[in-house]
């Protein structure tokens, strides 16, 4: 994977901003440790960070092109999983390569064949910016299901755009200014965000799906892929058998790469049908033994607690599994006092606020990985896709977004004044409408399967985008490109129209991706109930982080004290009391991580000068 920025404006002269161009490009130098290089024009600029997986002496960016007498150059972060038959299909037109299996020359050839058309032809992951320089334009799209970020900005005459906000931020014209929009999203909302929303006053994200055009005219977004419903044809057993292929098809697909590759492992049903697949592929072509990745937490095996959320833990599945299909596994053992240090430079990683802990052991964690291996698999994206989350089961439906929790009590914790600006309630009832608004319904379906409908749907454009941005920013803080095959929008398609009641056969969560699997994994695998990303039960990190607020807390200048309530949040602290009977966000987010997250708001406050417009 790589890291992009660029510029586009019609008054200012770029060829004489070189060095700005080069700060932007440079802040995302993590994304792309192996390779930098900027391309300069009167009207536009791009800059690009390379991480080399694929064709390492093809591959660099700004890549250009030239057709008669028309001029295209492409900065790309991503991967094409169908580069090959791309190649095949481009060359029957008469195309000709000067690399010899790079995807990003297969990516541009493919946008000076069929032009902004091209984006239908694309299976992969990636946020590109092409710009045509005979039509004057700047052509833009993401991913189907935005594995890939991608962020702009118009400013004055102009436009910017980077894979990440911190170098929207280095541009003078960019301010880290953040108004009661912004605030709902990060107190109300957070850690997750609405689509399109760049959390920063004037930055909007491109939306999965969406493509971009940008010319003297102004500017066209326009949405190229959508879930289309449709009444679904085929049984159980033909529906299992199709997801079986379609999955495996998935990962055989993303192992192509020129370094190597390994897959993350946590002994579940996701993650073990993953390594399963890949393993299968590895010993089939010869390539030796599979690598597989875990995370755990120093003394968890004598702390952990058993939840709703968290049945048991994963070590022993871990070597289970790994032991079955003969992987070479490392298990990644992280420090509680370190994960409470690594709480800032996750937030930096992301650019604000995240999943606090659980954000930062998967930063520790993609470290370690990133020094055995360049390229991992993982699981994520199979509980949006086939509803293994416990709030699936639940009747009647949530009127709300189901991972948003305890919303009064932390209400409670907030500053007056800014519970009157922000209206925390009514600023998530209107985002919660707006997803509902867009569900494609099925006609003549019953309420109970348009519920569940509704309910898929908020998960894959509402919760599953917090955990890919999360995904894409811990590891690429290190260089590490993580794919995930779950994610593949085929798969998606076929999986999206199938009722509930084959999803849920067996009357277990995931059923029919349990049946899809048999003869891959042991039967107990097969049956083990869903359990999230593993988090810390340590005592050592909760009183790490109840010491960072109280810290705060004493701190008259911090700029957090403005948005809470310290007299309240004191007392909690200072007698250890409960704050919350059950996660406040998701499966995994209660107390420490409530306490963590104030902190991250803090840190993020002050280190990038947020600038508060009430």
């Amino acid at each position: 994977m790589c890291g992009i920025a660029g510029w586009v404006d019609w008054e200012r002269d770029l060829m004489q901003e070189g060095p700005l161009l080069q700060m932007m490009t440079e802040r995302l130098s993590r994304r792309g440790p192996d390779d930098s290089a900027t391309w300069l024009s009167t009207r536009a600029a791009l800059g690009h960070r390379r991480l080399i997986v694929v064709d390492p002496a093809g591959g660099g960016q700004p890549m250009r092109r030239k057709r008669n007498d028309k001029s295209y150059v492409l900065v790309y972060n991503g991967e094409l999983y169908n580069s090959s038959e791309l190649r095949a299909k481009l060359g029957s037109k008469g195309w000709t390569f000067a690399s010899a299996n790079s995807d990003t020359e297969v990516l541009l050839l493919s946008y000076m064949e069929w032009g902004e058309d091209c984006v239908g032809y694309l299976n992969g992951i990636f946020a590109f910016a092409i710009w045509d320089e005979a039509r004057q334009a700047l052509f833009m799209a993401r991913d189907r299901l935005g594995v890939k970020p991608l962020f702009y900005s118009q400013r004055g005459t102009g436009l910017l755009f980077a894979s990440e906000l911190k170098s929207l931020l280095i541009h003078p014209q960019v301010q880290p200014v953040i108004d009661n929009e912004g605030l709902a999203e990060i107190l109300i909302m957070g850690p997750s965000r609405t689509p399109g929303h760049g959390i920063f006053k004037g930055i909007q994200e491109l939306r999965p799906g969406y493509c971009m055009l940008y010319h003297r005219q102004g500017m066209q977004i326009k949405r190229y892929w959508s879930l289309q419903s449709k009444p679904h044809q085929d049984d159980i057993d033909t529906s299992a058998e199709k997801v079986r292929c379609l999955l495996q098809n998935a990962v055989h697909r993303q192992l192509v790469a020129d370094v190597p590759l390994a897959t993350f492992l946590s002994g579940g049903l996701d993650s073990s049908a993953i390594t399963a697949l890949a393993a299968q592929y590895f010993n089939e072509g010869g390539r030796g033994p599979l690598h597989s990745f875990s995370v755990d937490y120093i003394d968890n095996d004598k702390n952990f607690k058993a939840g709703e959320f968290q049945p048991d833990p994963d070590s022993e599945w871990v070597e289970r599994v790994s032991a079955y299909l003969g992987t070479v596994h490392h298990n990644i053992v992280i420090d509680n006092s370190e994960l409470a240090e690594a709480l800032i430079p996750s937030m930096h990683a992301n650019d604000y606020p995240g999943m606090a802990d659980i954000d930062a052991s998967l930063y520790l964690f993609c470290r370690e990985v990133r020094d055995l291996t360049t390229v991992a698999l993982s699981g994520e994206c199979a509980d949006e896709i086939f509803g293994g989350y416990p709030w699936f089961k639940k009747r009647p439906f949530s009127k709300n977004f189901p991972w948003i929790r305890t919303m009064q009590e932390r209400i409670k914790l907030l500053s007056p004044e800014i519970v009157s600006r922000v209206s925390p309630e009514d600023y998530v009832r209107e985002r919660y409408r707006e997803a509902l608004s867009e569900v494609p319904a099925l006609e003549g379906e019953g309420p109970e399967d348009a519920g569940i409908r509704q309910l898929f749907y908020l998960n894959l454009t509402r919760f599953m985008p917090t955990l890919l941005d999360r995904k894409d920013r811990m590891s690429m803080a290190w260089g590490l490109e993580v794919r995930v095959p779950f994610a593949d929008h085929l798969l998606l398609e076929y999986v999206w129209n199938i009722p509930w009641s084959i999803k849920n056969c067996d009357n277990i969560a995931k059923g029919l991706l349990r049946r899809a699997l048999k003869g891959l994994l042991p039967p107990a695998v097969l049956a083990r109930p869903k359990s999230p990303y593993p988090k810390t039960h340590s005592p050592v990190y909760l009183q790490a982080v109840r010491k960072g607020v109280l810290s705060i807390l004493a701190n008259q200048n911090s700029p957090l004290l403005d948005l809470i309530e310290p007299a309240a949040i004191r007392k909690i602290l200072e007698n250890e009391l409960p704050v919350f009977a059950q996660p406040w966000f998701g499966q995994l987010m209660n107390d420490a991580q409530y306490f963590a997250y104030l902190i991250q708001i803090d840190s993020w406050l002050r280190e990038y000068k947020v600038h508060i417009v009430l």
